[in-house]
């Protein structure tokens, strides 16, 4: 690794990749000593499971001595390499079954010889606390052991293709590096483009690949559902996990070393960093839960936050994004707010591949755009404009909105399957209910109680008295709506 040239006037980003979301405790001690010793005092993580610190330019050099040393390769404000991200984290605690274990995610991490340039998702597809295609490469797993379900998304669009067969465990190191080598002496074809020929693709590749059993069930993920992932939770027998989520994203860098000291001290080997900028720490022996208890209390961390503040996906060191988030946060207390199943995600910046069943999406001024996954699916690339051009103010409005769709959306599948929930309150007396009209193709909603601004309609205007209505959203004609029975 080359020493950098110092610049005198800024300060520095340091990012390390904690490949697949897991470190032991002695390689992040050493990590976080070498930080110290560079001046950093925080520590911050990434949505891809890596790591950030800030230090002053007049000590990079030093740092630089010490990572050579240490041998922990880093970038430098730059993000040339992403981290290679993996469920491993969820492993046991949020997903038992299934032949997907700590030894195949251990196995394909060391046989990878190359730092990826291409985002890699390693994902076990019985759990949906890892985004399954946020990658350019996904690896899902199948229904066969050590066999994968290959999903590529080219780099810098949305455009997503199954590759036609399963892909064996020990191959995914070097089948990533070949599909990088195809796409990168191909960049006309395969990157930045808003079409790929995707046939091509595949007849480009085929010749390359090796070891590939043929698809017979295609791909079944679950129901999105993201689970509680803070504080002291039992598992197996006797054991515990801990989740620690920070309000602003930043961990003292202090606690984190008290943190990899305890963990020597009881055994447990290593720790895990999620997606959603938290820390896990698995096998917490019940007679040693009492110091992991006084290490927080020394902290004074509360690790028991609201489920609707944990279902945020923000960019990347982001102050921006950071500060709204927690204003709509403090909004949707509030406004006593059901975000369940629905998770959201804040973009400053195009084509961040953040993960997210709502999007809100920064645009010119102080104005933004929201937008929804089909079937408000967060792993969906198939986005719906809702509402554009949205001042900061007016966002919570129209998330209460969006949030009651779902529910009604929601609502309505629970029916078509079976799963009827009678609207009746404690007196057992049914609900009152009132008729709108939903847009079949974006599930916008005409409400007469409030009318349609957007279209010049007043409040109390009947649906049926609107004449040439078009939806304001997608633009579908008043056939397209149907009537919704809403409480």
């Amino acid at each position: 690794m080359a020493f950098y040239k110092v610049d005198m006037s800024v300060q520095h980003t340091i990012k390390i990749n904690l490949t697949g979301g897991v470190v032991s405790a002695g390689d992040l001690y050493e990590i976080l000593v070498i930080a110290e010793k560079a001046g950093a005092t925080n520590i911050y993580f990434g949505t891809r499971q890596q790591l950030y610190f800030h230090i002053d330019d007049s000590l990079l050099n030093d740092m630089n001595y010490n990572m050579l040393g240490a041998e922990i390769a880093y970038e430098l404000g730059v993000e040339e390499y992403p981290n290679i991200v993996s469920s491993y984290v969820a492993d046991t605690i949020f997903n038992t079954e299934g032949w997907l274990k700590e030894g195949v995610y251990k196995d394909i991490f060391d046989l990878f010889t190359h730092q990826p340039k291409l985002k890699i998702n390693i994902a076990d597809s019985g759990q949906s606390f890892v985004p399954f295609f946020t990658g350019n490469l996904n690896f899902i797993s199948s229904g066969v052991s050590n066999y994968w379900y290959l999903y590529v998304r080219f780099p810098k669009t949305n455009q997503v293709c199954c590759w036609p067969a399963l892909v064996y465990s020990d191959d995914i190191p070097e089948v990533s590096k070949v599909i990088e080598g195809l796409i990168y002496s191909n960049k006309t074809k395969f990157y930045d483009k808003a079409v790929i020929d995707e046939q091509l693709f595949f007849n480009m590749l085929k010749p390359l690949m090796s070891h590939e059993q043929a698809i017979t069930h295609p791909l079944n993920l679950p129901e999105f559902f993201l689970p509680y992932y803070e504080g002291f939770n039992k598992y197996g027998s006797n054991k515990y996990w801990l989740g620690i989520y920070r309000r602003n994203e930043c961990f003292e860098l202090s606690f984190l070393k008290d943190v990899c000291m305890l963990c020597l001290q009881t055994r447990v080997g290593q720790l895990y960093i999620t997606p959603w900028k938290s820390i896990l720490i698995k096998s917490i022996d019940n007679t040693d839960r009492q110091y992991w208890g006084s290490l927080l209390n020394k902290y004074r961390l509360n690790v028991r936050h609201a489920a609707n503040e944990l279902n945020w996906q923000v960019e990347d060191q982001c102050p921006e994004g950071l500060a709204l988030k927690r204003q709509l946060v403090r909004e949707f207390e509030e406004a006593d707010m059901r975000t369940y199943r629905l998770c959201f995600a804040i973009k400053t910046q195009p084509r961040t591949g953040l993960f997210g069943s709502v999007i809100l999406k920064k645009q010119t001024g102080e104005h933004w755009e929201i937008m929804y996954t089909r079937d408000f699916n967060p792993n969906s690339k198939d986005f719906v404009v809702y509402k554009k051009r949205v001042p900061k103010a007016e966002i919570i409005k129209h998330l209460e909105e969006l949030c009651r769709i779902y529910y009604s959306f929601y609502a309505d599948n629970e029916l078509k399957t079976g799963n009827d929930h009678s609207h009746t309150e404690d007196t057992g007396e049914p609900v009152k209910q009132k008729t709108v009209h939903q847009c079949i193709n974006c599930l916008s909603v005409y409400d007469e109680t409030y009318g349609d601004n957007e279209n010049g309609i007043s409040p109390g205007i009947a649906f049926s008295d609107v004449l040439n209505y078009s939806c304001p959203v997608c633009g579908s004609s008043k056939a397209y709506f149907e009537e919704k029975k809403w409480a």
